[in-house]
């Protein structure tokens, strides 16, 4: 059975073999070791002169990455936790994402930038958090963030190769042991990608031709018979999500829609607007904490529409806490799949 990480494994194998210039940096990725989850096991035997292992410097790794895409190479920096993210900020925000526009579009800073984030792993405090929210609003840096729908191998080969400008790649942890095609062999759930036009219907996916851009998707109970709620969510929460459709169809007959972007920044609300339009509800889901977040900018912008009709809106997300490293205290501070149920049934209520 291959797995998430086994899609993004041989991904980074593909792009390494098929162009010379893709080069990967990272902390403690050498073989036999192969980086803190394994992603990266493997290149450094079959690519020794194109893997390089750094010091435990972040700043100073993306300062290098930036420097090889100025120079036309294809760098792929390996972040090992989401938490140090912090210590890029000023080299993503302050330069590879401002040189294009510094230098009149005469340069270009082909940067991708993996790490895994999130919890539920009992790293504690500082290795568990989810922080692509304090990168969302900058110009010039697209953040994608991987599912459990659709080819996260592809979508990181779209980021290698198709995107001129730096890339966050946001990982979940617990999407790397998912099965990579648990979701398309699903008898119960109907996955559909959205079209970018807003009054297309959405079209059927057929197994296993995925497009390795961005998408969004939509997931469904096979022949629902109305939809009373849009349930917006990414990464890894859409595993909860897709639970909480399950159940909420078979134990309490209320039928519900799963928009699911796998692109953060830029983005487009047409996919989940026009869903929630339909069904009248909104629910919107993060693993991080609920203010000042993603489905915060999801419901403002929902709000401000003047052809807006939805008014039943809930945000689901973790509470204003430091992450526990005890396990009890961690579930009970993350969002699951029964706040989302009991987010859906309030609003039914």
């Amino acid at each position: 059975m291959r797995t998430i990480l086994d899609n993004l494994n041989i991904a980074l194998h593909d792009a390494m073999q098929c162009d010379d210039r893709v080069i990967v940096l990272g902390e403690d990725i050498l073989d036999p070791y192969g980086g803190a989850f394994k992603v990266t096991r493997g290149l450094s035997s079959n690519f020794p002169n194109r893997v390089m292992t750094t010091p435990i410097s972040e700043a100073g790794i993306i300062g290098v990455a930036t420097g090889l895409g100025l120079a036309g190479f294809l760098p792929i920096v390996e972040i090992m936790f989401g938490d140090f993210l912090t210590l890029v900020s000023d080299q993503v925000i302050n330069h590879a994402s401002k040189f294009r526009w510094m230098y009149n579009d005469q340069v270009r800073v082909p940067i991708v930038i993996r790490t895994p984030m999130g919890g539920r792993r009992g790293y504690g405090p500082t290795h568990s958090q989810t922080l692509e929210k304090l990168f969302l609003g900058v110009p010039g840096l697209q953040v994608i963030a991987p599912c459990p729908v659709g080819d996260p191998g592809k979508l990181l080969n779209y980021a290698i190769f198709n995107c001129e400008d730096p890339v966050l790649f946001i990982e979940n942890k617990l999407l790397y042991a998912q099965p990579s095609d648990k979701y398309l062999e699903s008898k119960e759930i109907l996955i559909k990608e959205i079209k970018s036009q807003p009054d297309n219907e959405h079209s059927e996916l057929l197994h296993p031709r995925i497009s390795d851009r961005p998408q969004t998707y939509s997931m469904t109970i096979r022949d629902a018979p109305h939809l009373s709620i849009t349930i917006a969510a990414y990464g890894y929460m859409v595993e909860y999500a897709q639970q909480a459709l399950i159940d909420l169809a078979y134990q309490d007959e209320i039928f519900c829609e799963v928009i699911v972007p796998t692109q953060l920044t830029p983005w487009k609300l047409d996919p989940i607007f026009y869903s929630a339009q339909k069904t009248g509800g909104l629910i919107v889901i993060e693993e991080g904490t609920r203010s000042l977040g993603w489905g915060a900018e999801i419901v403002a912008q929902v709000s401000e529409r003047p052809d807006s009709n939805v008014k039943n809106i809930r945000r689901v997300a973790a509470l204003e806490y430091p992450i526990p490293a005890s396990e009890p205290l961690e579930s009970a501070m993350l969002p699951g799949k029964n706040q989302i149920i009991e987010a859906v049934k309030s609003i039914i209520r």
